[in-house]
């Protein structure tokens, strides 16, 4: 990665900026372009249900295609499909065992995102259920 994408991003802080210094604040630490598109593109993969199903899916288990098929009531085809868009977006790895490949998420970081967009759609039904 080229060191100008990186985000200088002050994730120990809590609160962004003083109000009187938010303009300075964000000038300072507001991504790049480019790194906006990467995140952008990240959360692109969230943004189809049969992907955030197989992320899912992934994140409770290593899954063959075949498995993500009968478990998403999809065909292998229309699995494959999604795997690649996926595996370009780096967000899960396959590992191949004879004609089948095996899949997961490609680190902790895809199972934190995704669990982190679930509990926030998930707050408001937590909080009628109280």
């Amino acid at each position: 990665m080229v060191v100008e994408q990186l985000c200088k991003y002050p994730f120990t802080v809590t609160h962004a900026a003083a109000p009187g210094n938010a303009l300075e604040f964000v000038s300072e630490y507001l991504l790049s372009p480019e790194l906006a598109q990467r995140v952008a593109t990240n959360f692109w993969a969230l943004s189809d249900p049969t992907r955030v199903r197989i992320i899912h899916a992934l994140s409770l288990g290593e899954l063959r295609n075949s498995d993500l098929a009968e478990v998403l009531g999809l065909t292998e085809s229309a699995v494959s499909h999604q795997m690649k868009d996926l595996r370009l977006m780096n967000l899960v790895t396959g590992e191949k065992h004879g004609r089948e490949v095996r899949y997961r998420l490609n680190d902790s970081h895809v199972r934190h995102s995704f669990e982190d967009a679930l509990n926030h759609v998930q707050e408001p039904l937590r909080d009628a259920a109280e």
